[in-house]
């Protein structure tokens, strides 16, 4: 029986960084009142007129390159993305014609929000899986700053901008790779958490750029509150179908959104918080891309057979868990 596992991950952050005391300059906010609430000191920017494919196609190439794949190799290349280059084409279609891959490769793009990662590697498990194809890319690429507002002090604090890649291929070993996930989603979250103008459901207009409605808009205690329920029940559920417990898991990568939802979770499931992977400070909320980049940035501690846990949440409300078993 077939069985998928990452086989590579890469990733890339760009060199401009945003930190506490420029934003404060930006907008009516401090340091002190970033890091109580949030956990953040600084995210990275990219600038230069460049989209999030940009973003993907650095991971991805970083990705070719270390782990020695020919782009003609690849079968199918899965981006996820909430701030697509364009309405259409496809940012996948971008990255996979700037990475050398359309001789043989096919691409799409999937929209999954915050949760987009976990969503993305459970359809490559799936296709490995069904024996379809035997080299899938999952890329993540998130200009999150193309949606901010920086004068909305209770989002603009939140989000970076990052990319981050995984090669999954298949194995024998059911040891190994993509074991098991939960995923969810309730259309309830719409008004909590939502780019409202833009698409085909409110058109841009003078009056929605007036309003300021191309912007992420979020009820920071509703989707706190969701949050720490939803994803600490996906994860008690994937860790009670695995027979898993919080001393048998090595490493715990929750979607970096806000230091005090992912204490919040990690106290509830009474683990280790030196078995927490965290790397908000650095980065801010880098949507799908997070779990990948903070996966990236870890690699060096971890070993082949090491149990972890993702999971994430995010606009829809869409969430879930994700267990692997370490295989790189």
């Amino acid at each position: 029986m077939l069985n998928a596992k990452i086989t590579g991950i890469a990733s890339y952050v760009p060199d401009d960084v945003l930190d506490n005391e420029e934003l404060s300059h930006m907008v009516d906010t401090s340091d002190e009142w970033i890091t109580t609430r949030v956990g953040i000191k600084e995210r990275r920017v990219l600038k230069n007129g460049k989209g999030s494919s940009f973003l993907g196609i650095q991971a991805v190439k970083k990705l070719l390159a270390e782990t020695e794949t020919n782009p003609d190799d690849v079968d199918v290349l899965i981006c996820v993305t909430s701030n697509p280059d364009y309405r259409f084409p496809s940012t996948a279609s971008v990255i996979m014609h700037n990475c050398g891959m359309e001789k043989k490769c096919y691409g799409f793009d999937i929209q999954a929000a915050c949760a987009g990662f976990i969503v993305g590697t459970y359809i490559a498990n799936a296709y490995i899986k069904s024996g379809l194809y035997k080299k899938v890319i999952v890329v993540c690429a998130e200009k999150m700053t193309s949606m901010t507002d920086y004068q909305d002090r209770a989002t603009c604090p939140l989000f970076g901008d990052a990319g981050g890649a995984v090669l999954i291929e298949p194995t024998e070993n059911t040891d190994e790779g993509i074991i098991d996930g939960i995923y969810h989603v309730d259309g309830s979250g719409l008004e909590h958490l939502v780019y409202k103008a833009g698409g085909s459901a409110k058109p841009a207009s003078v009056e929605t750029v007036k309003a300021r409605e191309h912007f992420v808009y979020q009820e920071g205690r509703a989707v706190y509150r969701h949050a720490v329920v939803d994803m600490l029940t996906s994860t008690r559920d994937v860790m009670k179908r695995n027979n898993l417990t919080n001393e048998n898991i090595d490493w715990f990568v929750p979607h970096q959104a806000n230091l005090r939802i992912i204490e919040a979770v990690g106290d509830r499931l009474g683990i280790d918080e030196e078995k927490i992977l965290v790397n908000i400070q650095n980065r801010g909320n880098t949507s799908a891309a997070s779990i990948p980049l903070c996966l990236d940035e870890n690699k060096h501690r971890f070993k082949k057979g090491d149990k972890i846990i993702l999971t994430a949440f995010g606009a829809g409300f869409t969430w879930g868990a994700e267990y692997i078993i370490w295989s790189i």
